[in-house]
C-alpha cells in the first residue's frame, strides 16, 4: 500500500499514483510604515494542499471502480485521514477536485488509458500548530 485515504488503498490494483505534491501556504500580512520599508506580521498557517497524479491502465491497475469510490468520498464532504504507507500521517483531508482524462479507447468505447489527478486539501488543524500556542510558562513547573 502506497497511501490510505479514509478506507480507500492507494495501491497498485486500485489508483497509483506516479506523483505526490505538497503545496503548504503559511499567511502574512504587509503592515506599510510611514518613512520605512514595510514589516510582515504572521497571521496563521493558509492552506495545505496535496495533489496526487498518474497514469491507469484498467488492463493492469485500477480504474473506473477505484475513481467511482474516490468520487463517492468526495461527494460525502468529509474530511479524510491521510496516512503514507510508511506511517506518515498527515492529517485530515477533504477531496476538492478529481480530474480524469481518458485516451487509447477499445472498440466499445472503454478507455485504455486514464490519465488523474487528485487534489485534497487538509480539513484539521495541524499539530505544529497548537505547539505554536504554547509558552514556557505552560511547559515548565515553576
Amino acid at each position: 500500500m502506497m497511501m490510505i485515504l479514509g478506507m480507500f488503498p492507494f495501491m497498485l490494483s486500485s489508483v497509483p499514483y506516479q506523483n505526490l505534491s505538497q503545496e503548504t501556504d503559511w499567511r502574512h500580512v504587509k503592515n506599510d510604515r510611514v518613512g520605512r520599508s514595510p514589516r510582515r506580521q504572521f497571521i496563521g498557517t493558509g492552506d495545505d494542499k496535496i495533489t496526487l497524479s498518474g497514469v491507469l491502465y484498467p488492463e493492469v491497475s485500477g480504474g473506473d471502480l477505484s475513481l467511482s469510490a474516490l468520487r463517492t468520498m468526495a461527494y460525502s464532504g468529509m474530511p479524510w485521514p491521510l496516512i503514507e504507507g510508511t506511517g506518515v500521517i498527515y492529517g485530515m483531508f477533504v477531496i476538492t477536485n478529481i480530474t480524469e482524462t481518458r485516451t487509447e479507447f477499445f472498440q466499445d468505447g472503454k478507455a485504455r488509458k486514464i490519465e488523474f489527478t487528485i487534489t485534497l486539501e487538509k480539513a484539521s488543524e495541524d499539530l505544529r500548530e497548537k505547539l505554536a500556542d504554547f509558552s514556557l510558562s505552560d511547559i515548565l513547573p515553576f
